[in-house]
């Protein structure tokens, strides 16, 4: 844009103002976009760090819950060999007195019942290991898919620097681009779409 000046020259001065200002604008979006980015990647961090936290603590849990399962299964096993011996030597002895059969029967009922008990505390921890289970895993794929959206925004903060310094528009127009990936995995990682 040319304007005659006083004395009936060109003035380009204003053509250069006004790519002056366009550099300007451009500069203050770039720079409003990598700050907006910066911040998209903090918060991706956090949700990041909560779900890959949740997702160890519930290993913990969860190996705590299968060893608590194989300590009630080598007490069942115990009271099982024991009733199973017991029911040997109560078969192989004839002629006991009415008091002493009564005992084994009443032991042997015994050990019955603390096996059926330690049959249905087992599906119990069971059960709840393999609820941790789910959630643990739940919890690795939210935290996975929030690393992989960090990723989208670590390589959009990467570009839009190098436009900044190269001063390259197309640099920055890919960067922003990157943020559809951010934005897919960001939400795959609270909606688990597959």
């Amino acid at each position: 844009m040319n304007l005659i000046d006083e004395k009936g020259g060109t003035n380009r001065m204003s053509s250069k103002e006004t790519n002056e200002q366009k550099k300007e604008r451009w500069q203050g979006w770039l720079a409003l976009s990598t700050a907006v980015m910066a911040v998209l990647a903090a918060l991706t961090t956090l949700y990041m760090g909560k779900f890959s936290s949740r997702a160890i603590m519930a290993q913990g849990l969860e190996s705590d819950q299968w060893a608590y399962y194989q300590a009630k299964s080598i007490k069942q096993h115990t009271f099982d060999m024991s009733r199973k011996a017991l029911e040997l030597q109560y078969r192989s002895q004839k002629g006991l007195p009415a008091e002493v059969a009564a005992d084994y029967d009443k032991t042997l009922a015994k050990y019955a019942d603390e096996i059926k008990r330690y049959d249905a505390e087992k599906k119990e921890i069971k059960d709840k290991a393999e609820g941790i289970a789910k959630g643990k895993h739940k919890a690795q794929e939210m935290g996975g898919n929030f690393g992989y959206a960090l990723i989208f925004l670590q390589i959009a903060i990467m570009l839009s620097s190098l436009a900044s310094l190269t001063k390259r528009h197309y640099l920055w127009y890919i960067a922003l681009a990157c943020n559809i990936g951010w934005l897919f995995f960001f939400l795959d990682g609270w909606m688990l779409f597959y």
